[in-house]
């Protein structure tokens, strides 16, 4: 690891414990000394003799460090909603509990709320960086910005009326809207669009995005064959598979992210390869609704980049990626009945610097190196689940959980330390989400 430290006050400096960088050795380094000047990365260095002085300071002895952890994919607000239908198919699911609530308690207060809560919630399991697609998406910004979080927030569509978009005629402007305003207003936000699925949005809504999305350079997203469902409904529409469908209008490249792709027949992966649509896997959430689960395996021998997500709470119920890793890994050597598929140091890769470029991201975060967002977390592995240790990978993936997960730091700046939260405060966003759902229980009641 290269990069000398510079004479000048670093603002941070990360000492000790055991470094997983996550770069493209996949370098682990004992007493590592980590500096961080503006935000990013200074230098990574082991065996410094003398620590260089800085204005704040973090031992991790006893710990592990990492990259923060990426969750591609996740509806944030919908902490809200976690709990209030359970136990059923997605199609009766979505249509007749979480679309009717929606309707009813969607505002810009509640959806800053509950991205408030859901980034506490990930901010202490590990989580440093996520992905929203939800409605009133500036409100998720000012929530990230104001939380000291990094996301990439969608500005969604869909064709019919919702909370934030009453005129879904007004797509265009509504987009350029969004962009224009979070666009390099902090290194914090990255905006992009999203078009909920190929069966919710017309042929004509999905160019459009897609076409403005390129136009204004920004990402686009969107639900690709989650349930067999929906699979059948794009072929009795339009007599193509749902990559096929999106290959003919045109929506495929390799600013695309595909999210779940659980019904993906071979030619269908072959064309999200040769295209460099990424794939936002949460295995989890198809788990809890039996939508159905992505051949990961398949895709990573076809060169695909696949990131990890954990959804919305709603379908999960929780934003622990730890959760998510560990599941990823087991869950398809169960499925290909072979041990070997998605070892630990793949899984871990999908968390951190993968999980980076599904986003777009892997210049900027993923991996400890210099130049890159300081985005990292200790893991206190000073625990008897970590006792003994012989591979720090393979405890990671197989052992680790969000709990421990002791300090976060994003941007340079410590978010969180001895598991006590800098930049939200807990109690109120938990009281204010118990708000919403006492209101919630109580028209219920009715």
């Amino acid at each position: 690891m290269s990069g000398g430290a510079s004479s000048d006050l670093l603002d941070l400096v990360v000492t000790g414990g055991t470094l997983l960088t996550m770069n493209p050795v996949m370098d682990i380094l004992e007493n590592p000394v980590i500096g961080v000047r503006e935000g990013r990365i200074a230098f990574v260095q082991s065996g410094m003799a003398d620590i260089p002085e800085a204005r704040e300071r973090i031992d991790a002895t006893g710990c592990a460090v990492l990259p923060g952890l990426v969750n591609t994919h996740t509806h944030s607000p919908m902490v809200c909603f976690r709990g209030l239908a359970d136990d059923l198919p997605l199609m009766e699911w979505l249509h007749r509990h979480i679309w009717p609530a929606e309707a009813k308690y969607v505002n810009r207060d509640m959806v800053y709320a509950g991205a408030t809560l859901a980034m506490a919630e990930m901010l202490l399991s590990g989580t440093t960086t996520f992905c929203d697609s939800y409605f009133y998406g500036s409100s998720i910004a000012r929530a990230a910005v104001d939380g000291g979080m990094r996301a990439v927030v969608c500005q969604g569509f869909i064709d019919f009326p919702t909370p934030d978009s009453p005129e879904p005629s007004r797509q265009i402007e509504i987009a350029e809207k969004f962009v224009g305003t979070w666009r390099n207003r902090s290194p914090l936000v990255t905006p992009s669009l999203f078009c909920h699925t190929p069966y919710t949005c017309s042929t004509e809504t999905l160019k459009i995005i897609k076409e403005t999305a390129r136009r204004i350079d920004v990402p686009f997203q969107t639900h690709l064959s989650e349930t067999r469902d929906e699979v059948n409904i794009i072929r009795e529409r339009f007599g193509k598979s749902p990559v096929d469908y999106l290959e003919a209008i045109g929506v495929l490249d390799a600013r695309t992210v595909a999210v779940h792709c659980n019904w993906l027949e071979e030619e269908e992966l072959d064309l999200l390869a040769a295209r460099g649509v990424k794939v936002s896997h949460n295995p989890e959430s198809n788990l809890k609704l039996a939508a159905g689960m992505a051949n990961v395996p398949r895709m990573l021998r076809k060169g695909i980049t696949v990131g990890l997500g954990t959804d919305g709470c709603a379908s999960n119920n929780d934003l622990d990626m730890f959760g998510e890793i560990g599941t990823a890994a087991k869950i398809h050597k169960f499925v290909e009945m072979d041990p070997t598929v998605m070892d630990a140091a793949t899984v871990l890769r999908m968390a951190t610097i993968e999980g980076a470029k599904v986003l777009g991201l892997e210049r900027e975060i993923g991996s400890v190196e210099p130049g890159k967002w300081a985005d990292l977390i200790l893991i206190d592995l000073e625990k008897p689940h970590f006792t003994p240790l012989y591979n720090l990978c393979s405890h990671l993936v197989y052992a680790a959980r969000g709990a421990d997960v002791t300090a976060a730091v994003i941007g340079g700046r410590i978010v969180m330390k001895d598991r006590r939260l800098l930049t939200i405060d807990l109690p109120a966003a938990m009281e204010e989400v118990r708000r919403i759902s006492r209101r919630i229980i109580a028209d219920r009641l009715k």
